[in-house]
């Protein structure tokens, strides 16, 4: 095995940085650099406050990095690696990156061929119109290919690979190995959660060198990407998959007569039912439009391939073999079955994780599942009739797998209908507790899943479904699962085999809930679902390949936390850590714990507490007073949208709403986050138009009434006068009647136990006896420390990313006022630790406590009139 090339030497110096760097922007970038040098095998935390050039910072010492890194090795022999690269959306689950096309193999061509696994029955055993010759009339397209079970090994290696279904014209002579390749290694994969923060990171490259010197790409959605407007009107991001997904299944076949001076012959020609996908050569005409515009973003690839008329979404995806940096949504990197059915190769590349902040949460709940009960009533249905029309003509195969999926759906839908006392509507349990529950046991989950992945029984019973509904009820197919959409039939059946993959993890891995229907006449559905718990198992997944993995954000501590979910393993010594103080001077912030409001009352916004008329009046007469002092924005965040709506209900009785509304424009964050651009521009529109015309009377900016947790606290700028003061209403702990977190802050609580003490996994197990939910408030009391210390952590961080939207760059100003008597205590009689403890140092070094309303009034004016 070769030698591995040998590290850049450190360095100091970063000359593609667009404008000399701060000294915090030249810390962070040797640090980082010297993080990667010293792998492979490297992991470092990058914390730094929004608006420190963290981005920037990033690009300019990974980058040079990789360059360093491949002069150093230039003299050094080739380095082989293999693999294919692509990517994929968080709009996307796990099922659908099964049919994403790969390149083939390359390897010899003379193969010794597998045994097959699908079969075509000779049409003599398919009675009533279903033989070979009429296979394409009416229902025969429903059917199933025979299935073999036996060859489960050979059927595992084919399985999820397809050839590109661009290949239109034979007469082209285009192969797809000619597109392949040596694969460039390392890569810098850039990773973070929405499309728009990938765009903002693509913005940022280009104003530096390297969008010039490295080959980029960026990989979005389908619903992003995709340019094929019959596709693009379903608006649904799942409706879109699936769509895309049955195009390219339904492969156009005709003869085409090739005629020369000497032969005359007839040739098939295949072509892919999506238009935008069937030319070759205009792929590769986009492929090189993108090459040679360098650092793209979504928005541009989408341009590109309108203007051309191709399919940008997969055209981008054939260029990530070739690219030094990736940019790809979260999914697409850390889902094993994308990285695995995409080909993407992190070996000897270099993994950045940004706004890891919620790393291990994120990871998590990618791996969640759930079905309702009127989707297994769907699937149930289908399966039924599917096997009553199709039965005297499946293989014995096809029959027995089938009829274990009707089993299995049955026992699901029967343990969320038997609830016969009503005592329990919701139980929690481990993987096995579940299965022998059910008396399930027994089933190999294993093969039925490959039946599921390999036999595209999806696809032929959802189809036959429709085709019943669009017959009894004389409307279209497509029409149909337009309309409902989600619960679509193809969508109910999705749902049943994410959970059933579920099944197949390990059975401390996570927990299934099982959520029965109540006989008290509540609207609410029954469901089960598998709750992840164990995001070391996933996490060890990336960094067992990568080079090095970087996880950046504004807010990462406490990295004791950060590493028992993720490493455990791992000393805490062995993790590099970098953070950083804001660059703005500490005179542009003014933090202040509120702990009264005008009339003296002590804000207490505990649950017990905050929903009292005479607390609600207190706040609504302590943000009267704030819009008087107060210029421009302000940005005021509550617990929850039930709380935001009853505080504003109550004002607006009160005539709290009115008074308010004289001094600012009142706005509130929606619930459908369709509608949170329109409000945000109006916002900022109010808040321009006001200071053009302020005469120092009247209405003088706008108010945001936003929720933790919601649209607005997370990736929205509230830079300059979009937010000149923010304000948390209470501290946003989440419910403790909360199913899932408690199932959480169990398994932490065991883990950390199990660390502290060094026993077996048994000392943790102290909860995997109980089926019945205990209420959260017990557990929380029962937890020694890793359990409750993560309920805290989940607090405070949410507060921390809301007041973090304020201050955006060097010269922006904001004061952020954190309104509970809880924020200044020095310690917790309920053996809580002080919430300001865990507010970022930049904050929590200014942070003073008001004793009274009216030291708060009059830090605000000084302030201001500093600042103005």
């Amino acid at each position: 095995m070769p030698t591995p090339p040998p590290p850049p030497p450190p360095r100091k110096d970063f000359p593609a940085f667009p404008f000399p760097p701060y000294p915090i922007q030249s810390e962070f970038m040797s640090f980082l650099y010297g993080a990667l040098s010293s792998g492979p095998g490297a992991l470092a935390l990058l914390e730094s406050p929004t608006g420190t050039g963290k981005t920037l910072s990033i690009i300019c010492s990974a980058l040079q990095w990789l360059l360093d890194r491949r002069d150093a090795a230039a003299a050094a022999p080739a380095h082989p690696s293999g693999g294919s690269g692509g990517g994929e959306d968080d709009d996307e689950p796990d099922w659908m990156r099964d049919f994403t096309p790969l390149p083939p193999e390359k390897e010899n061509t003379k193969r010794k061929p597998k045994p097959p696994v699908m079969r075509k029955s000779v049409g003599s055993r398919r009675p009533d119109g279903f033989g070979e010759e009429g296979a394409g009339d009416d229902e025969g397209e429903f059917l199933l290919e025979d299935y073999e079970s036996d060859s489960e090994d050979g059927a595992r290696r084919g399985a999820g690979k397809r050839a590109h279904c661009g290949n239109s014209s034979s007469s082209e002579g285009e192969e797809l190995d000619e597109e392949e390749g040596e694969e460039v290694t390392p890569k810098v994969y850039f990773t973070s959660r929405t499309h728009s923060q990938l765009s903002q990171f693509v913005g940022e490259l280009k104003r530096t060198e390297f969008a010039g010197r490295i080959r980029t790409v960026c990989l979005g959605s389908r619903k992003n990407l995709c340019i094929n407007k019959d596709v693009l009107k379903l608006g649904s991001a799942n409706r879109i998959n699936e769509r895309c997904l049955e195009l390219q299944k339904n492969k156009k076949s005709s003869k085409v007569k090739i005629e020369d001076d000497k032969r005359k012959a007839r040739q098939a020609k295949n072509s892919c039912g999506c238009p935008m996908l069937r030319n070759r050569s205009l792929q590769k005409e986009f492929r090189s439009e993108v090459s040679n515009q360098g650092a793209l973003d979504i928005e541009d690839l989408a341009h590109i391939g309108k203007k051309i008329g191709t399919c940008p979404y997969y055209g981008s995806r054939d260029m990530v073999r070739s690219a030094d940096l990736v940019v790809l949504p979260y999914q697409s990197l850390l889902l094993k079955s994308a990285r695995e059915s995409l080909g993407l190769n992190l070996k000897d590349s270099v993994v950045i994780i940004d706004e890891a902040h919620n790393l291990a949460d994120s990871l998590t709940n990618m791996y969640n599942s759930k079905i309702t009960s009127s989707q297994l009533k769907a699937v149930l249905s289908h399966l039924d009739a599917y096997l009553d029309r199709f039965h005297n003509v499946l293989g014995a195969g096809n029959r027995r797998y089938i009829q274990t999926l009707t089993v299995l759906t049955r026992s699901f839908l029967r343990v969320l209908i038997n609830n016969q006392d009503g005592a329990s509507t919701m139980s929690s349990m481990t993987i096995n507790q579940f299965l022998f529950a059910l008396d399930i046991d027994n089933i190999n989950i294993v093969k039925l899943c490959q039946y599921v992945k390999e036999s595209n029984i999806i696809h032929k019973v959802s189809g036959y479904a429709n085709r019943i509904t669009s017959t009894q009820d004389g409307v279209n197919q497509f029409d149909l699962q337009q309309e409902h959409g989600e619960g679509s039939s193809i969508a109910c059946f999705q749902a049943l085999v994410d959970f059933l993959r579920s099944l197949l993890n390990g059975n401390d891995d996570g927990r299934i809930i099982v959520a029965k229907q109540k006989l008290n006449g509540e609207s609410e559905e029954a469901y089960v679902k598998f709750v992840m718990l164990c995001a070391e198992k996933i996490f060890s997944e990336v960094t067992r390949d990568a080079y090095a993995v970087i996880l950046a954000g504004g807010t990462l501590q406490p990295i004791e936390e950060t590493r028992l979910r993720l490493c455990p393993s791992l000393p805490l010594t062995d993790i590099k850590f970098f953070t950083c103080n804001h660059i703005v001077p500490p005179e542009s912030i003014l933090p202040i714990a509120v702990t009264c409001g005008p009339s003296g009352m002590t804000f207490d916004f505990s649950y017990n507490s905050r929903s009292s008329p005479s607390m609600i009046e207190e706040l609504g007469r302590f943000i009267c007073n704030i819009v008087t002092v107060v210029p421009e924005g302000v940005v005021m965040f509550f617990s929850s949208y039930d709380y935001e709506r009853r505080v504003y209900d109550a004002w607006t009785t009160a005539g709290i709403i009115s008074k308010i509304c004289k001094k600012k424009h009142i706005f509130r964050e929606p619930r459908n986050s369709a509608d949170v651009e329109s409000v945000l521009n109006k916002y900022k529109e109010t808040i321009q138009s006001c200071s053009k015309n302020c005469q120092g009377q009247g209405v003088n900016g706008a108010l945001l009434l936003a929720v933790v947790g919601g649209k607005i606290s997370e990736g929205i700028n509230f830079s300059d006068g979009m937010g000149r003061c923010v304000i948390m209403v209470g501290l946003p702990y989440p419910s403790p009647s909360d199913v899932e977190l408690i199932e959480t802050i169990k398994h932490i609580e065991t883990i950390s136990s199990s660390v502290l003490v060094g026993d077996d996994k048994a000392l943790g197990r102290k909860y995997d006896d109980e089926c019945e939910l205990q209420p959260g408030y017990d557990i929380l009391r029962k937890c020694t420390k890793g359990g409750r210390e993560y309920y805290e952590n989940l607090c405070m961080k949410a507060v921390n990313q809301s007041i973090g939207r304020a201050i955006r760059h060097i010269n922006d100003y904001a004061a952020m006022l954190l309104v509970d008597s809880r924020y200044a205590q020095a310690s917790s009689n309920k053996s809580f630790s002080c919430p300001t403890d865990k507010l970022p140092q930049w904050i929590k070094a200014r942070l003073s406590s008001a004793k009274n309303y009216g030291e708060v009034h009059r830090l605000l004016h000084q302030f201001f009139k500093l600042n103005k």
